[in-house]
């Protein structure tokens, strides 16, 4: 007979952004226990809210399922002696298997008599299983922790009680000194103690005290709340999903309310605004028909609707403060150029071991003209991103980006834009910090992506040069991050970017002027070009490339990134198709032969040499895709190796590659290198699995 479980645990306020994943990160390893410990059940329910987190075990089974099996012992010939007498190795086994010899017999495995016994345990009821759950609470990580008790607990807030109920039922559990029951807590301040008589009265119980514990339903009914608003004003409330979720987290019993701010704020730019009441007070903005700002704020409250004027003018005279604010801050940063502030920067420094922002903007001025002219940017374009590159970092010291830093960027194409700088200089000083994540937002326009691109670079190298790379899972300066979207924005533009030789060129212009930009670049280019490679493995796998298709591509040797890209596709593409196994074969056999000759050691294929017609026919194939090797797209090189594969599968099956005769054995490796050395242009076809 199935059963529900409920499990509440309950502590002081959890910060928003790590409730949903604590309790995700609950349900699921109560779910993993359960499994471990052969205890069935039909599905998980999920509640949370700042002060409790809970977990409800549906269709549970009364007992754990029983095991029955049979257990392999020894082989017979070491199970008994001679005279058929048990061993201690027989012995043994059946004691640790709950038997006795009396239980044991034999089967016969491939000619080979093994002892075994039939073993069976009696699932244990379904409450002796439960109380380890207080374990798997216990043992759940978080970022950071709190201690309490003397220091002898610890967990991400103290916990103050615990429910634990089998349908009607309390069991009997123990969490941090906190005995279960069936009393849990109400709103702080609106509830009372809510006595659960049943584990399907959770809900009921807690809402009659103030507090919603589905999550799913909180956001239902804020967002109802939101659009009773907006569809009784005429108004428009976007609902970011991140705020959204940040809210539901924040409140037990959410009212939402419209504040409202004075007008003339309204002439700060609207991203300050709307951080101010976003980022630091979690409002929602509101908009007019038309898309611009109004001077009304969306808040919810945990609580009722009993004095919500009150709360309403709390919240104004806290935003109020913030904007007034805002608007020195604005007025202040006005006052001075673009060239005073890009002053300030010789002053602020990026790293201690690298120098000041300043001469990274120095560095990324000649990068940034490098890869421009690489890509094949226009003049307009070039001298657009001269400019940017000149004071694309002047906004970290506003005041604007001192108090609101997550502004930068945003202040910087606002400010430039003020100051008369024209709109592809603005929008590229806040494109170049895209993408912010792994999955972020990327620069739109040609100069930004550039720009984003050479900053990376820049601090790629810089980091690399003073031997603050990334080490495990350690990566403080977020240098994985800077690769990875380097990746994603060259990917998305289609550019060529040879990465080799971009990088040897970069330090060649950096060290022209060590003075000027700050430190010279001496690290070996292998390690960041492997580096970058690693990140180029981490995209291709997050669009489900065949993993020996990754290998094959980043091991081959092509070192230009949208080359790799290409190359991943073409073989995506054509691995399906029947010809594929017998092509890559071919040439895996060719590549493997071909690697006893050195590259050092490839001479000329001599045709006087040729012993059979399979030799000759091969050579002119091969001669004919070499001249036009250089003009082919990678689509058409694959086709040309392809069409390679009779000819290699009949040249193998005329000819004797290894003869005791030196000169024609060297004329044959060499007839093979050539042919390897166009493939692994291509990619490492033999490390691609085709059996």
């Amino acid at each position: 007979m199935s059963k529900q479980f409920l499990l509440e645990v309950g502590l002081e306020e959890v910060p928003a952004h790590l409730v949903t994943p604590t309790s995700k990160q609950f349900a699921k390893k109560a779910a993993d226990y359960l499994n471990e410990h052969r205890v069935s059940f039909d599905n998980i329910e999920v509640f949370s809210t700042p002060r409790r987190f809970a977990i409800r075990v549906n269709g549970l089974a009364d007992k754990q399922e029983n095991i029955e099996e049979k257990a392999k012992g020894p082989a017979k010939k070491i199970a008994q002696d001679a005279d058929g007498h048990w061993t201690k190795a027989a012995m043994g086994f059946a004691k640790g298997q709950g038997a006795t010899t009396d239980d044991l017999y034999f089967e016969t495995i491939k000619d080979v008599e093994y002892v075994f016994v039939d073993k069976f345990i009696e699932g244990q009821p379904v409450e002796t299983i439960l109380p380890g759950l207080t374990d798997v609470v216990a043992h759940l990580t978080f970022p950071i922790s709190m201690t309490w008790g003397e220091g002898n607990y610890r967990f991400i807030r103290p916990v103050h009680w615990l429910v634990a109920l089998l349908e009607d039922k309390i069991i009997p559990m123990s969490l941090f000194g906190i005995n279960s029951s069936n009393t849990s807590r109400g709103h702080r301040f609106l509830g009372k103690v809510a006595t659960i008589n049943h584990s399907s009265d959770y809900e009921t119980a807690l809402e009659e005290q103030f507090v919603i514990v589905n999550p799913v339903i909180r956001q239902g009914k804020i967002s109802k709340q939101i659009n009773d608003i907006e569809e009784a004003n005429q108004w428009t409330i976007p609902q970011d999903a991140d705020l959204l979720e940040e809210v539901v987290n924040l409140v037990e019993y959410p009212t939402v309310f419209v504040g409202n701010f004075e007008k003339n704020y309204l002439s700060l730019p609207s991203e300050v605004l709307i951080t101010s009441m976003k980022e630091h007070q979690r409002y929602f903005e509101v908009l007019d028909s038309e898309g611009n700002l109004l001077n009304h704020f969306v808040s919810v409250r945990n609580g009722n609707s009993d004095y919500l004027d009150n709360v309403r003018k709390g919240n104004e005279k806290v935003l109020q403060a913030r904007l007034e604010d805002a608007e020195f801050f604005y007025e202040e940063d006005l006052k001075s150029s673009i060239a005073d502030y890009v002053e300030k920067l010789k002053s602020v420094t990026f790293h201690e071991k690298i120098g000041s922002m300043y001469e990274k903007m120095q560095r990324v001025s000649v990068i940034s003209r490098l890869i421009g002219t690489s890509v094949g940017l226009s003049d307009t374009e070039m001298k657009e991103l001269e400019r940017a590159a000149q004071i694309y970092k002047f906004d970290l010291v506003t005041l604007m980006v001192d108090e609101f830093p997550e502004l930068q960027g945003l202040i910087g194409e606002k400010y430039a834009t003020i100051k008369g700088e024209s709109k592809g200089v603005a929008q590229a000083i806040r494109e170049h910090y895209l993408p912010k994540s792994s999955d972020g937002e990327l620069p739109e326009s040609n100069i930004g992506a550039v720009l984003a691109i050479a900053d990376k670079s820049d601090t790629l190298l810089s980091f690399f040069a003073v031997g603050l790379m990334p080490k495990g899972s350690n990566d403080p300066y977020a240098l994985r991050r800077q690769a990875y979207g380097i990746i994603r924005i060259i990917e998305s533009k289609g550019w060529d970017f040879p990465i080799v030789r971009l990088q040897q060129q970069m330090k060649e212009l950096i060290n022209e002027d060590i003075e000027r930009f700050g430190l010279s670049i001496d690290s070996d280019e292998e390690v960041l070009t492997e580096f970058i490679k690693g990140r180029m493995k981490q995209w291709f796998s997050g669009k489900n490339i065949r993993h020996d298709i990754i290998e094959a591509v980043l091991e081959s040797r092509q070192e230009n990134l949208h080359t790799m890209f290409e190359t991943a596709d073409i073989l995506e593409s054509h691995a399906a198709e029947s010809d594929f196994r017998p092509t890559i074969e071919s040439l895996t056999r060719v590549i493997n032969l071909s690697n006893k000759v050195e590259d050092n050691e490839i001479g000329a294929v001599n045709p006087d040499l040729f012993e059979n017609e399979s030799e000759k026919k091969l050579y002119e194939a091969i001669m004919s895709v070499s001249e036009q090797v250089g003009d082919l797209t990678l689509n058409e090189l694959y086709e040309e190796l392809r069409q390679l594969n009779p000819l290699i599968e009949a040249y193998f099956e005329d000819t004797m590659v290894m003869v005791d005769n030196d000169e024609v054995r060297t004329n044959r490796l060499n007839q093979l290198r050539t042919i390897a050395n166009i493939a692994l242009s291509f990619a490492s076809l033999d490390r691609l699995i085709v059996k």
